[in-house]
């Protein structure tokens, strides 16, 4: 402690006998850290938003299908609704919400024009608790239960189509029988969301579209959450063991473009990680050593005067920590300023129909975790010293005949 009381100082003030060199590290720490934090943060958010804009549209943490729908999602491949044991499963923890669909391939005909869609039968109390699309309705109303007759449809797909609400429009699918079953429904309302999503889905009551499939109380579907603790893999389990001959998947297996997004934000961090301190570690090396090279008689002086050199050691690491703590703070200060602006969400402007293809909507909502942020600055830290070892050792090897002709 007597050390570091005597030597603390005279470091601080090491460093400032050359403010260019010492500005310029600090500069390279300082991007070096905020670059990595942001990136960091907006990754984060970019995974994020691709996750739960795919949970929250239909897909759930996970769903359980009959054998085959997913290679045929037809009225063909459908399964009881749930009862006994599976019933008893989605209704207990760790499952905490689920809603049973019917959801099948259709041609949704206007006045004036015919396109392919996706009909979803569902319960929209139920559907609240899964899916975000029943308080997207921007206009009109959504489905005020089960029995409801009418259609929500996407404003894009309203627009296809030449139609409006309070129009009709005449669904046509497949029915249990092999026959076209084929129905007239008033649009209710029209929601709004992710293009392809509002260009695809026809949302009607699912009593309403099981009599117009002639399924009885069958569904096609059931997407469910879960969860923190003990997690999706015990309600998945939970559930597997309750209906064993039924399909049931989580959502990184029904969306693996979302999972790839996220897991790839997550291994970008590390490698941008590794990138930003190799070139903060060059930075920083090559600076110390110029430093240590100039004080060469100083070094060897100290020596001669009788300081070991586990001193000169100390005094030099001491510097680099400082410089590094310096643009470790800086670089923190830096992230955050950049983020300030955006605390009500990043709007991603032109980007925006891009992102719309990984499943995210407009704007993201960067969220900044301290323990996470001084943790990669705790990292940079101890990297960064251990990086500065080089030149203290360089310097600790000055000796009074070096000091003699570097004075000469």
């Amino acid at each position: 402690m007597r050390a570091l009381t005597l030597f603390g100082p005279l470091a601080w003030r090491n460093l400032w006998r050359n403010p260019r060199r010492t500005l310029i590290t600090l500069a390279v720490v300082a991007v070096g850290v905020w670059s990595i934090l942001t990136f960091d943060v907006l990754l984060k958010a970019f995974g994020e938003a691709s996750r739960e804009g795919t949970l929250r549209l239909l897909t759930g943490e996970a769903q359980i299908h009959a054998p085959g729908w997913l290679d045929d999602p037809g009225v063909t491949h459908r399964m009881p609704a749930p009862a006994g044991a599976l019933a008893g499963a989605l209704a207990a923890p760790p499952v905490t919400a689920a809603a049973a669909r019917v959801r099948v391939p259709a041609i949704v005909r206007s006045e004036y024009r015919t396109r392919a869609a996706t009909l979803l039968g569902v319960a929209p109390d139920e559907e609240r608790r899964v899916s975000d699309l029943p308080g997207a309705v921007s206009a009109g109303r959504y489905l005020s239960g089960p029995a409801d007759p009418g259609a929500v449809i996407g404003r894009d797909l309203a627009t296809r189509l030449k139609t409006r609400l309070g129009k009709r429009i005449i669904l046509m699918t497949q029915a249990a029988d092999g026959r076209l079953a084929e129905q007239s429904f008033t649009i209710v309302g029209l929601y709004a969301s992710q293009q392809s999503a509002e260009d695809e889905y026809v949302f009607t009551g699912r009593a309403t579209a099981q009599a117009m499939l002639g399924i009885g109380t069958d569904v096609s579907e059931i997407a469910f959450d879960a969860t923190l603790q003990p997690g999706l893999e015990a309600a998945v389990a939970k559930v597997r063991k309750a209906a064993p001959g039924l399909d049931v998947k989580t959502w990184m297996q029904l969306s693996p473009l979302a999972y790839t997004i996220e897991t790839f934000t997550q291994s970008y961090v590390a490698v941008w990680l590794m990138i930003m301190f190799v070139l903060m570690a060059i930075g920083i090396v090559n600076t110390q050593l110029m430093a240590v090279f100039e004080r060469t008689r100083e070094f060897g002086l100290m020596q001669a005067l009788g300081m070991g050199r586990g001193l000169i050691v100390l005094q030099v690491s001491l510097e680099s920590t400082l410089l590094i703590g310096l643009g470790v703070v800086a670089g923190a200060a830096l992230m955050l300023l950049t983020l300030a602006p955006f605390g009500h969400g990043l709007d991603l402007g032109f980007l925006a129909p891009g992102a719309e293809m990984a499943g995210i909507g407009r704007v993201l909502h960067p969220k900044l975790a301290p323990g996470e942020a001084l943790g990669f600055c705790g990292l940079v830290w101890v990297l960064g010293i251990l990086a500065a070892l080089w030149p203290a050792r360089t310097a600790a090897k000055a000796t009074p005949a070096a000091a003699m002709a570097a004075q000469a």
